[in-house]
């Protein structure tokens, strides 16, 4: 069930957060870290 969970909050990641693939990490604002933070997170808990 957990998984399920993780899996459509990455299909909403996708659709609805902007992509920051292909920038600095170093380069980006709190904000923009913020939301790469949490699509990395949950993409984890979702494999």
């Amino acid at each position: 069930m957990k998984k399920v969970v993780f899996k459509l909050l990455v299909r909403l990641n996708n659709q609805l957060l902007p992509k920051y693939a292909g920038k600095d990490p170093a380069t980006l604002t709190k904000g923009q870290r913020a939301i790469l933070g949490f699509r990395y997170w949950a993409l984890i808990h979702s494999l």
